[in-house]
């Protein structure tokens, strides 16, 4: 698992790549925490385009950003997630965060 962050102005984009399991989120857990806590930043933009697999562990990797986000009063949208992925993100609760085309 891979996690790349580029800002621009106020919005931060964290682009994954691999899979988001216990092994994966581990991998990228402090990249994203110190991607969100930026201070600058406003939105948090998480790429999801390339995520080919994602557990539990990810969902709780993710649920940690976006509660590190409302604590700063920001936002934070999944974007790209596949139709599996975004299958898992519905029976957790989380389709609210998915970015709409």
């Amino acid at each position: 698992m891979r996690a790349t962050c580029k800002r621009k102005g106020d919005t931060m984009t964290v682009s994954l790549s691999g899979e988001l399991d216990q092994h994966g989120a581990a991998a990228v857990q402090d990249k994203l925490k110190a991607c969100a806590e930026d201070e600058a930043v406003k939105k948090l933009v998480v790429d999801m385009s390339k995520v080919v697999f994602m557990d539990s562990s990810g969902i709780g990797a993710l649920l940690g950003r976006y509660r590190t986000m409302s604590e700063k009063k920001g936002s934070m949208v999944l974007k790209n997630p596949s139709d599996q992925i975004n299958k898992l993100l519905r029976m957790a609760g989380m389709a609210k965060l998915v970015e709409k085309n």
